[in-house]
């Protein structure tokens, strides 16, 4: 008994003895690799910073009224007694702005946003050494929100490009900018979400796929690297979420893979020409309830409500109600990013949709067409900054139309003034200059007799409207 005892005893004391040494041992493990960590963070930032430039722009306005709105002068009551003498003439004044960019090639090209650069008179540049340059625009995409400069130098510090294609939603990345002006800030956050759509680019035409990170992003960091634990840069910083104006721990980058395949067009043809299929889905997508109507377990996935007559998708022989699940073996999560996938690819290129079809799976291969190819083909209708269709029984249908009671608006150029004047996807014009149409051969031969403008009679969902339309 008396050695059992000592035994658990002489136990005791070993537990004891190496508890402590077991959880310091641990606990400089742990410390031991968030140094290392800490080293990662601080040679990706090392590296980098050299390429990242503060961008400063000035750009030239009118002004019509010194006092702003509600000016004395722009009063009925004021030009009724004293005509226009009394109104002022269009001031022209210069607005500046700040944002970021980095150096892709030695040459002295860089990345930027649009929205940073894109209608900007003067543009400069300064770099980490204090060196300034003044920058050309090569090309900017309003759609993707991606422009590329360029300023004369050689031997430049460049940022290698990653591929966005393999970031992972929970990876480390390091934002740098010149947030406020404070010049090479580095934060570091994780990749909270991937494919993001939020609105930002329109509601029609933009292209959005956006990184959501935590790393801080403030006003000031737009057009500036995110980047991965190889300095690679993964994305390009460009709007935050926001109801103060700062930072609230959601960030938005432009992938890269989608930065890539604008510059790659703008060096090689000044203007960005994206793939076409000529399909277009439903007003609120592929709802779950929908899913369920289909035959689905799971909304993701892209409804296709519309095909056009001639497009590369009724070629191919894509139908009303079918659901893409796949392109070229990749998941579709949901329409807006099926439209990228698209976008991106080249014009002539063939790709395999994975679609539902009638509760079964089947396999369609697609050539992808261009929408340089459907302006040519339906010039008339460009001419409006809008594309309309016969309104055949399913879409009547789904929009809660008459067969044959016009013609239904299925996509509006976003810069266009039909876009301006509120015209939006899903709209019926029931006749243009007093003339009713009822197919798209009608309206592109009342459209095509047109000089200078034209009135178009639109149905919406509530209500019948006039509107005034200048042909461009």
């Amino acid at each position: 008994m008396k050695a059992t005892k000592a035994t658990l005893l002489g136990l005791l004391i070993m537990v004891m003895a190496c508890g402590p040494v077991a959880l310091g041992a641990r606990a400089d493990d742990g410390l031991q690799t968030l140094r290392e960590t800490s080293k990662a963070f601080s040679a990706v930032a090392k590296k980098a910073i050299p390429a990242v430039v503060s961008v400063y722009v000035e750009r030239t306005v009118e002004v019509n009224s010194p006092y702003g709105f509600g000016s004395p002068f722009e009063d009925e009551f004021f030009r009724r007694f004293f005509g226009d003498r009394g109104r002022p003439t269009p001031e022209r004044r210069v607005q500046r702005g700040q944002g970021s960019g980095f150096i892709i090639s030695s040459d002295g090209y860089i990345l930027s946003n649009n929205h940073v650069v894109g209608q900007s008179d003067k543009i400069l540049v300064t770099l980490n050494d204090g060196r300034e340059f003044e920058a050309k625009l090569i090309g900017a995409d309003p759609k993707s929100d991606v422009a590329l400069i360029k300023i004369e130098g050689e031997n430049l510090p460049t940022i290698p490009l990653g591929d966005s294609d393999k970031l992972e939603i929970g990876e480390w990345v390091i934002a740098v900018g010149n947030p406020f002006r404070l010049a090479q800030t580095v934060t570091v956050g994780v990749v909270s979400a991937k494919g993001r759509a939020v609105g930002i680019l329109g509601e029609e035409g933009g292209y959005e796929d956006f990184i959501q990170t935590d790393a801080a992003i403030n006003p000031g960091n737009s057009g500036g690297p995110l980047l991965n634990l190889n300095g690679e840069a993964v994305g390009m910083n460009t709007a935050i979420y926001s109801q103060s104006g700062g930072y609230m721990g959601i960030g938005f980058a432009i992938p890269i893979n989608m930065a890539k395949f604008v510059k790659d067009q703008l060096l090689s043809g000044g203007k960005i020409v994206r793939g076409y299929l000529g399909v277009g889905t439903s007003r609120f997508g592929l709802t779950q309830e929908l899913a369920r109507e289909f035959g689905l377990e799971s909304n993701r996935g892209a409804l296709i409500a519309t095909v056009q007559p001639d497009s590369p998708a009724e070629k191919a022989g894509l139908q009303p109600d079918d659901i893409v699940l796949e392109v070229d073996g990749k998941e579709v999560r949901d329409w807006d990013a099926f439209r990228t996938m698209i976008g991106m690819m080249a014009p002539g290129a063939t790709t395999e949709l994975l679609i539902w079809r009638d509760g079964k799976r089947r396999t369609i291969t697609v050539t992808i067409g261009s929408r340089e190819e459907i302006a040519h083909a339906e010039g008339a209708v460009n001419r409006l900054g809008i594309h309309v269709q016969d309104l055949d029984a399913q879409l009547a249908r789904e929009f809660g139309y008459r067969p044959g009671q016009g013609v239904i608006i299925t996509e509006v150029a976003p810069e266009s003034a039909a876009y301006k004047a509120g015209i939006r996807p899903g709209m019926l014009i029931l006749s243009v200059n007093r003339q009713r149409v009822q197919s798209v051969e009608e309206f592109n031969q009342v459209v095509d007799k047109a000089r200078d403008r034209v009135l178009l009679r639109i149905q919406t969902e509530y209500y019948i409207q006039y509107i005034l339309l200048p042909l461009e």
